[in-house]
């Protein structure tokens, strides 16, 4: 079993926010995958938009996939095309119904795929993949958490970004 890395990060509001997830987005290949897990409001929606935003997806269309269960965004970026593929499995039931949607597709292919409520199926998802814990610690502070094992094939790049990051916004 490979180590896993974590790291941490912590904000103050949106435009941390923003910035983590531009990070993110940048430090992230095709075929990647990332579960968001928080509770109602904690703001992996507003990740994920600054996220697409990275990937130049107007983040304006990116919303919650609550009732759709999945959207599929078109972006570019560095002039390569980006697909993000956004998923939310809150009201998917059971493990029939995650595979009836055909979602190990959209894994398997070059999309990022951001599924929020992925711990709800991570027995059914690879284990290469980024884990995000969004904690909510006051009405704008949210720390984010960060984890996915040490080989993964985005693990360089991620750790860079989210470094660089991370010490960016605590100079501030």
């Amino acid at each position: 079993m490979s180590n896993r890395e974590t790291i941490t990060i912590e904000s103050a509001g949106p435009a941390d926010t923003a910035i983590i997830g531009q990070a993110v987005g940048t430090a992230l290949p095709p075929g990647t995958l990332l579960t968001l897990q928080g509770t109602l409001g904690a703001g992996k929606t507003n990740l994920v938009q600054a996220i697409a935003d990275a990937l130049g997806i107007d983040r304006k269309n990116v919303v919650s996939p609550t009732f759709t269960m999945i959207q599929i965004h078109h972006g570019q970026l560095k002039n390569e095309p980006r697909e993000l593929v956004h998923i939310d499995a809150y009201r998917i039931n059971d493990e029939d119904q995650y595979l009836e949607l055909g979602i190990d597709e959209y894994i398997e292919s070059d999309a990022i795929v951001a599924i929020e409520w992925g711990e709800k199926f991570q027995e059914l998802l690879p284990n290469e993949r980024l884990e995000i814990v969004i904690r909510v610690l006051d009405e704008s502070t949210r720390q984010f958490q960060f984890s996915w094992l040490a080989d993964a094939h985005f693990a360089e790049s991620l750790r860079k970004k989210l470094a660089d990051t991370q010490a960016g916004l605590q100079a501030e």
